[in-house]
């Protein structure tokens, strides 16, 4: 019975057509709850969802650091997963939203998955959808306030922020995590970091940066390369 309750769960978070959201309520009686389920599913309850209860959240955060919601694509997920393909051990997702990249690295096999998100509307949906999959009890979503996290024992780390957002988390970063840890953006890039990989195109691109190669001096891998040119 798992497997198909984390079908369900799996299914509720991926993007359908508004033809087929509308087909299916003229097929059936779901119901106001069904009819809910569908709505958030699909994307159509997200500027009601930001508009009515999210954004007042934020009122408090400096207009800098507001990151509104927007839940990332099955693409996108995708597309961060492959760049973490090969590496284990604990993940971290810094502003975790509805919790879906969280959900997914512990499918892949990342434990502990943990999601830091600010909003508590968002952090008791994303319980929600761990639950719905059958993983409640397996992936873990803390409201606390990401500036204040300590990261120095993460080597994975994910993150959908925006870029003035980004900027700022570069410093923190850089002062906390080892030198064999991996972060990975979603949807922008760190600005001043070089990127190891990128994987997708468009708004579903994903970058990895690792935190060895931001702390080796400017110039460090060209004048690698020239030496080994001569020899």
């Amino acid at each position: 019975m798992c497997p198909s309750r984390s079908a369900a769960g799996q299914s509720g978070m991926d993007d359908n057509t508004p033809d087929e959201v509308f087909a299916e309520l003229q097929s059936q009686p779901i119901g106001v709850w069904g009819v809910a389920q569908i709505a958030a599913g699909t994307g159509l309850a997200v500027y009601a969802m930001w508009a009515g209860i999210l954004q007042p959240g934020f009122r408090r955060v400096p207009l800098r650091l507001q990151v509104p919601y927007m839940p990332a694509s099955r693409t996108q997920v995708d597309n961060v997963m492959t760049l973490l393909r090969g590496r284990q051990g604990r993940l971290v997702d810094m502003g975790s939203g509805d919790g879906r990249i969280v959900l997914e690295a512990h499918r892949q096999g990342f434990k502990p998955a943990v999601g830091y998100e600010l909003n508590p509307w968002l952090v008791g949906l994303a319980r929600f959808h761990a639950w719905r999959s059958g993983h409640g009890g397996q992936v873990s979503y803390r409201r606390e306030d990401l500036w204040k996290v300590d990261l120095t024992r993460c080597k994975n780390i994910t993150v959908f922020l925006a870029p003035s957002v980004l900027s700022l988390l570069q410093k923190k970063l850089e002062a906390e995590l080892p030198d064999d840890a991996l972060v990975v953006a979603g949807r922008f890039p760190f600005p001043d970091w070089k990127p190891v990989r990128v994987e997708g195109l468009g708004v579903d691109r994903a970058w990895a940066y690792s935190m060895q190669a931001q702390r080796q001096p400017s110039g460090f891998n060209s004048d690698l390369c020239s030496k080994r040119g001569s020899t």
